[in-house]
């Protein structure tokens, strides 16, 4: 990982991350990223699934978009993903905060032109997702390749910030009789909902399953 001027923590550099191994953490355990660029001179932020081979970072959309057209031909771009683990109630209203795990990248992505990278990162998207999932389903037509591009983001100027623990209270307020601590928060799947079209007696996907079984 390079450490710039861009992945330079500022504000509460306790909190900084720079193991390369925890940012690739946290962008494996959230799929959703928002992917910020500025356009014609207009900022953007937009929501994208991501998902890491490795070293890169692999984002699709419509082969007719204009932003996908616009970061293939190279333009800065940030990536950020972000985990809510908790919400830190203090004993003063302004020592509340929340307990994250974020993950930023600066780059700029390329096109996937080669069909095996893209099928590849297709296959990514959809692992991600629900791991095993790609084994139960049909693979992407000719055409419905033709009509999605990918982008590849390369994981090498990238930065994590995180917060965990208990409020951080003023010394003179730990006496209030106030209640303060951590409220965890997490992820879980529900009740899987049948889509109305399934055919009667169909088995229920193992992946989603397993998925089930691991909460």
């Amino acid at each position: 990982m390079n450490r710039t001027a861009r992945t330079r923590i500022r504000r509460l550099p306790a909190r900084a991350v720079y193991e390369q191994e925890q940012v690739e953490a946290i962008l494996d355990a959230m799929p959703v990223a928002h992917l910020a660029f500025c356009l014609d001179g207009q900022p953007f932020a937009i929501p994208t699934l991501q998902a890491r081979v490795e070293q890169t970072i692999y984002m699709h959309g419509s082969a007719a978009s204009r932003t996908v057209k616009a970061l293939a031909e190279g333009i800065e771009v940030c990536l950020a993903v972000t985990l809510y683990d908790g919400i830190v109630l203090a004993r003063s209203a302004f020592h509340h905060s929340v307990n994250y795990r974020s993950a930023t990248v600066f780059g700029k992505a390329r096109l996937v032109e080669g069909e095996a990278e893209r099928l590849a990162a297709l296959e990514a998207f959809t692992e991600r997702l629900l791991p095993g999932r790609w084994a139960e389903v049909r693979q992407p037509s000719r055409r419905e390749l033709k009509g999605v591009s990918v982008l590849a983001l390369p994981l090498q100027e990238c930065v994590a910030k995180a917060r965990s623990g208990p409020p951080q209270d003023e010394e003179q307020d730990l006496g209030l009789d106030v209640w303060a601590g951590v409220v965890p928060l997490h992820t879980v799947a529900g009740p899987l909902l049948p889509d109305p079209g399934l055919r009667d007696g169909l088995p229920i996907s193992p992946a989603a399953l397993r998925l089930l079984d691991r909460d």
